[in-house]
């Protein structure tokens, strides 16, 4: 059987779908090892999964960036403060996990570009796993002058660590594991060097344990949710209460849960809207009529895995292509996130609901994320790349 190496960044969302695919993987009998930025990488994936130190997690917290970012200022931070420096941090880390594991393939986190670095270096082939698939679409297609910045970036890195040749770090030349699919995600506009596979969303077997109120909910009245991920506490509380006020407006026929990590809203604002800090998500999105969100894929995935639509109102990254995405396949509109007032969330909410298309769009949606295949098919995809490999070496 072969040996698959798994990068990461120290981030949740770009490490739990790898973690289905690398259970079955380890189940089909192969020896599967990760590196990521200790020790956040570790306590995510388990005391059993073996971790090579890659970096120190806390250098790199996306939630302490400034919140008042938008657009190109964001995208620079981005790369500048995060995706460059978390790279060099990597990339001896990841080079001694290989030496150590000699793996057969190593599988990328596109934003683990440490990975591309080493494996492009070693000769290794390699896949990048896509977990949000923006850069499929070509964000800066239209924007030359950015994208040529960002060739420069990635040109910085490979001359600093040895890497010849002009390889774009975030796509593979062997393999790209993009976990949406093209009824979501559109055909790839970005020119590819490797196989593109789309295998959905890999949420099957997340375990939640966060509590909740379920005795607060009101059967007879239908779920709305409102959440704005994990990571953009600081830059939501605007847009929450704003959210707070239209579902106190709503109560007569809708419940009002809003997620609010930061506390930004006061005690009793909304009148019969549930206020939490957690949730156990996918459960609380599985009874929900509609789901207000910032765009993020996560969110957005768990949500059509539900067959639930959407309203969306992107605040930076790739939440703008995701939220057109969203709006493209007819299942949610879209909303501006730093101008939405009370009642421009309250008709969007009422939009949503009271016309089926969205519905029937979201199941749509639904079908064709449980057709894929999820961490199933990734993992299948993975092996085969590894037993071309190892194939390879022996012939």
């Amino acid at each position: 059987m072969s040996r698959l190496l798994f990068v990461v960044p120290p981030l949740a969302g770009h490490i739990n779908p790898l973690a289905g695919a690398a259970a079955e993987l380890a189940a089909g009998g192969h020896r599967v090892a990760w590196a990521g930025p200790h020790p956040l990488v570790g306590e995510l994936l388990g005391e059993d999964a073996l971790v090579y130190p890659a970096g120190d997690a806390a250098d790199f917290d996306l939630s302490g960036r400034p919140p008042g970012l938008r657009a190109f200022a964001a995208l620079k931070f981005l790369w500048e403060n995060y995706l460059v420096p978390l790279a060099d941090a990597m990339v001896a880390g990841v080079g001694a996990a290989v030496t150590d594991f000699a793996p057969d393939v190593i599988v990328v986190d596109q934003q683990a570009l440490a990975g591309a670095l080493v494996a492009t270096r070693a000769g290794l082939p390699w896949a990048t796993s896509a977990t949000t698939s923006s850069e499929l679409a070509d964000p800066l297609g239209t924007m030359p002058k950015v994208a040529s910045w960002i060739r420069d970036l990635q040109q910085g890195l490979r001359d600093r660590h040895g890497v010849a040749g002009e390889v774009d770090l975030r796509f593979s030349p062997h393999a790209v594991l993009a976990f949406s699919t093209e009824e979501l995600a559109g055909c790839p506009v970005v020119p590819l060097p490797g196989e593109l596979h789309y295998v959905g969303p890999s949420l099957a077997d997340r375990r939640e344990t966060a509590e909740f109120p379920w005795h607060r909910i009101d059967p007879d009245r239908s779920l709305v949710l409102v959440t704005l991920g994990t990571a953009n506490g600081a830059a939501g509380g605007r847009f929450l209460a704003e959210s707070a006020r239209a579902l106190a407006n709503l109560r007569d026929d809708f419940q009002g849960v809003i997620v609010d990590p930061e506390g930004s809203l006061p005690e009793g604002m909304a009148e019969d809207v549930l206020v939490a800090r957690g949730i156990p998500q996918l459960s609380v999105i599985q009874r929900a009529a509609v789901v207000v969100c910032h765009g993020g894929h996560n969110t957005v995935c768990e949500t059509l895995w539900h067959g639930v639509p959407l309203v969306v109102a992107p605040i930076r990254d790739d939440q703008p292509v995701l939220a057109q995405q969203v709006v493209n396949a007819g299942a949610g509109t879209r909303i501006r996130f730093d101008r939405a007032r009370a009642e421009d969330i309250e008709q969007a909410i009422r939009t949503v609901c009271q016309e089926p298309d969205y519905a029937a769009q979201a199941r749509r949606i639904r079908t064709s994320f449980r057709h894929a295949g999820g961490s199933t098919a990734a993992a299948r995809h993975l092996s085969t790349l590894a037993s071309i490999s190892t194939a390879g070496c022996c012939s």
